[in-house]
């Protein structure tokens, strides 16, 4: 992280499962660069492009990331030519393109497991297999062969040619070494590169290592990785979106990344993606859902939306067979997506001191702060972010001066008197000079 720009945390990663969005082409996700950048991203992340294998194959289409060939283009989703037409387009929007990197297994038929076998794992009988018992339609790969690591950093090279970062699946379990050397070979062809680690839960991260299983921290990560999932602390906030759990509980955990985290660290804010559920099924109110989403973009980090979060969709698609996005729900808040993106990129929110607490009656609103530090570019000193987890309309104490305040989201004037907020339900979010 010694180049990481704390910029980063105003920026908007978009995430595309190709196979599943529209007809399931590169050219189906090009015809749709305009809808997508006018939501304010600034990155696009595609799933796996590569071909899946076919042997233990998980239903009809495979897993995404049971990969045959890192080196080649997955057929369903298109040709190179095609590919390099969707990287040369989205950078001639002004967005950027990041790919997924799963370099901890590949399918069990592979180019590597065909032409490089002593690269692999191998369990107590001999045989290649995997560390991670459910995932039986991958092999694992073994590290502690340099040769591997030559081929890998030269494919990672290859591919930067065309895109500028990697989003590295599972990368708590492939070598922090590698991941080094691989950051540092590849800045060579790609300068500035993204590197997003897939970092895993804290209750993973110790059940690996009970395993025997080497498995690296998110601090670890941090030696290397520009972004790190926000897993460490999706547990609690998943029990505070569907009321199973205390909201405070989540921001106490979210606090707490202030002081484990190096000082320009950057987390990825997702309320949903392809392994995780759709937000708009674990908190199926309108008004509270559009809190957490104005809260996803107002939390410290660069946030990341799941290719139908715009339509609220409810069905999670399978990784196996093809599943189109849900699009057609009648609902499209695209227009407040928009709205969010363009208070995420106020330089507060990237370079400001950072808190976040719960109030009110059941301690189900959580406020958020930035306060100006020391560098800090913007014209504002302070900035309050206000959701209600349940979008409940009610009377909250705040340390405002008596007026009236303008709630960025929506244009709508605020009151505040006697240090209490007349607080709709709606989420708010404040700027004050």
């Amino acid at each position: 992280m010694r180049t990481t720009q704390k910029s980063l945390r105003n920026k908007v990663i978009y995430q595309v499962f190709t196979r599943n969005f529209g007809n399931g082409t590169f050219s189906a996700v090009k015809d749709q660069l305009d809808r997508i950048r006018a939501l304010g991203v600034d990155y696009i992340y595609l799933l796996p492009i590569h071909p899946s294998g076919e042997v233990q194959r998980k239903g009809s289409m495979g897993s995404p990331y049971a990969i045959k060939d890192y080196r080649a283009i997955d057929p369903v989703q298109g040709t190179m030519d095609e590919f390099i037409a969707l990287s040369e387009a989205i950078h001639e929007k002004g967005m950027k393109l990041v790919i997924d990197i799963v370099f901890n297994h590949t399918s069990p038929d592979s180019f590597l497991a065909t032409n490089h076998p002593e690269w692999f794992y191998r369990k107590p009988d001999g045989t290649m297999g995997n560390r991670m018992g459910d995932w039986w339609d991958v092999i694992d790969l073994d590290y502690s062969h340099k040769e591997l690591w030559e081929y890998q950093i030269e494919t990672l090279k290859m591919w930067a040619q065309y895109v500028d970062g990697f989003r590295c699946d599972v990368a708590p379990l492939v070598s922090l070494e590698f991941w080094k050397e691989a950051r540092d070979e590849v800045e060579k062809v790609r300068p500035g590169c993204l590197w997003i680690a897939e970092s895993i839960e804290m209750h993973s991260v110790r059940a690996n290592r009970q395993a025997g299983v080497a498995t690296l921290t998110d601090a670890e990560l941090y030696q290397v990785f520009d972004i790190c999932y926000d897993y460490d602390i999706y547990d609690s906030m998943k029990l505070a979106m569907t009321g199973a759990g205390k909201v405070s509980d989540f921001t106490r955990a979210m606090d707490l990344q202030e002081g484990m985290y190096p000082e320009n660290y950057c987390k990825l804010r997702c309320l949903e993606n392809h392994d995780r559920p759709r937000a708009a099924a674990l908190v199926p109110e309108d008004r509270a859902l559009r809190n957490w989403t104005a809260f996803q973009f107002f939390a410290k980090g660069a946030v990341m939306l799941y290719n139908g979060q715009e339509y609220e969709a409810m069905h999670h698609p399978t990784l196996f067979d093809h599943d189109p996005i849900e699009t057609d729900t009648g609902k499209d808040i695209s227009g407040f997506l928009k709205k969010l993106s363009m208070i995420k990129k106020d330089p507060l929110l990237a370079e400001g001191a950072y808190q976040v607490k719960t109030i009110g009656k059941n301690e189900d609103v959580i406020v958020a702060e930035y306060h100006q530090a020391a560098g800090t570019t913007t014209e504002y000193k302070r900035a309050i972010g206000i959701f209600s987890t349940t979008g409940t309309r009610q009377s909250l104490p705040v340390e405002l001066e008596n007026g009236q305040y303008r709630n960025e989201i929506d244009g709508e004037m605020v009151d505040v008197f006697e240090n209490t907020m007349c607080f709709t339900g709606e989420p708010v979010i404040l700027f004050l000079s």
